[in-house]
């Protein structure tokens, strides 16, 4: 299902989705992203996919076979960022010298 390609919207930047995370009643769906760039950019990208979210169910509506498309709640997935910055460190430990003195594992 492309519904990324249908949204025009220029705050919408490159954004990746996650996960998605639905209510047993199909009620609502928590939508989890990342997206590139700093924590200004993040926001903008926030407020546009909160803008963009009526139209992103809309579109859902027409694709699913449900009597009620669910609410779409977009949350930034901070556990990406943290698995990035856990791989940075491993690599950074790896890549520093070791001395004599370190006893091999």
């Amino acid at each position: 299902m492309m519904l990324a390609r249908e949204v025009h919207d220029p705050g919408v930047g490159f954004v990746t989705l996650t996960r998605v995370h639905v209510s047993p009643d199909l009620q609502q769906a928590r939508v989890m992203y990342t997206a590139l760039g700093d924590e200004k950019s993040r926001a903008n990208t926030a407020k546009a996919l909160a803008r963009v979210a009526p139209f992103l169910r809309r579109q859902l509506g027409a694709r699913l076979r449900l009597k009620r498309a669910p609410e779409l709640k977009f949350v930034y997935d901070e556990s990406v960022a943290g698995q990035d910055r856990i791989e940075q460190i491993l690599s950074e430990l790896q890549s520093q010298p070791r001395s004599d003195s370190e006893p091999d594992a």
